[in-house]
């Protein structure tokens, strides 16, 4: 919460975004801390969290707006070059994971669903029951890195002949069948389920159109701060802060004999991704794995 506040610098006036409201702990740090005119445009696709999100955030009434959207459409409703920072909190919330009928974990056996938005019409049963073998493969290796990708695939596409996948527990178990645990920390059920959840959600050209659309509603001098939690969203933000901060450009490969020159739109504030302090990893051990970037408008 701390490095969030200290890389978007929220003061009063300031016009402010978080495109991933979650349980609204960092949209009412923001209203805090821009007190006593500071404005808040906020958006989550998943409803229950819009539900506690009016709760949370009651005491600032009169100062934000909420949608039901997907932060890839920041810029289709929030004027552009109007903003003072965007917040950008990747991954899926706590709610989320521990509510078993949501289907994002294997912890707790429930519906094979993994979605974020409950109105779009793929689930990961959908996906896992009628997606081939090599397109399965692909997802667990490309949004997985999941070394044992085509194995588990193929016994994917044998079992469901018998019987489909309808929970997460009878998928666990697959895995856990063909790759046992034998002291491993982590479940190897794991990467699979990130995959599909990744692949289900479009997480990544989510991402991709998000951070585009954020540049487009920040004004010159406001920050965009985005907190990635696995390797393939940390590598797209920074890459797209790198190509954007560049002061020339190029077509095919890099060569500097051929670089013609540009105008750079962003410059990198913190060169390193940062990770959680300590009082964050207190209060929120989930947060461990999470990485925050920062790029401001130039």
């Amino acid at each position: 919460m701390a490095e969030v506040l200290t890389a978007l610098r929220p003061t009063a006036g300031g016009r402010y975004v978080d495109g991933t409201l979650g349980g609204a702990g960092h949209a009412a740090a923001i209203l805090a801390a821009s007190a006593p005119t500071g404005w808040l445009y906020g958006c989550d696709q998943d409803g229950a969290a819009l539900e506690a999100t009016g709760v949370r955030l009651a005491e600032f009434a009169g100062r934000f707006e909420i949608r039901r959207r997907n932060f890839s459409e920041l810029d289709e409703w929030i004027p552009a070059g109007s903003c003072d920072g965007v917040l950008l909190d990747l991954g899926v919330s706590s709610p989320q994971l521990d509510l078993a009928e949501r289907g994002f974990s294997f912890q707790n056996d429930g519906p094979l669903d993994m979605r974020m938005d409950v109105r779009q019409p793929m689930t990961a049963a959908k996906l896992v029951n009628t997606a081939g073998a090599e397109e399965l493969a692909k997802i667990f290796w490309e949004y997985g890195d999941e070394c044992e990708s085509r194995r588990f695939a193929r016994a994917m596409v044998h079992d469901r002949e018998q019987q489909p996948f309808t929970t997460t527990g009878q998928l666990a178990e697959l895995i856990e069948r063909l790759s046992p645990r034998r002291g491993r920390k982590a479940h190897p059920a794991t990467r699979v389920f990130q995959a599909l959840r990744v692949a289900v959600n479009d997480e990544l050209g989510a991402l991709d159109r998000g951070l585009t659309g954020a540049l487009k509603i920040l004004k010159p001098g406001g920050r965009l701060a985005v907190i990635t939690f696995h390797s393939l969203e940390d590598r797209l933000v920074k890459i797209f802060g790198r190509n954007r901060a560049r002061d020339y450009t190029f077509s095919g490969t890099d060569v500097p004999e051929l670089r013609m020159p540009c105008v750079p739109e962003l410059r990198i504030v913190n060169r390193k991704a940062m990770p959680p302090g300590p009082l964050e990893l207190q209060e929120n051990p989930r947060s461990r794995s999470a990485q925050l970037r920062v790029m401001e408008k130039v």
